[in-house]
């Protein structure tokens, strides 16, 4: 059956649409707290997690990012 957006909620949760938005702002921009922000995150090593990325390139590219 189609949800509301017309897409099939077996598919489509907005769980996995949130992940997926999470990524995209991740790979498009490389800046953590962009995507930390939106998540809800407090800490930085959740949002980390919940990309599922290298700790190590993460702390590397929040480094490098001006705040």
């Amino acid at each position: 059956m189609d949800g509301a957006a017309g897409l099939d909620p077996t598919v489509y949760g907005t769980y996995s649409m949130r992940q997926t938005k999470a990524t995209l702002i991740y790979k498009r921009t490389k800046n953590l707290r962009a995507v930390q922000l939106p998540l809800g995150h407090s800490k930085i090593e959740s949002t980390i997690r919940y990309l599922g990325i290298e700790v190590d390139d993460a702390l590397e590219i929040s480094e490098q990012t001006e705040l």
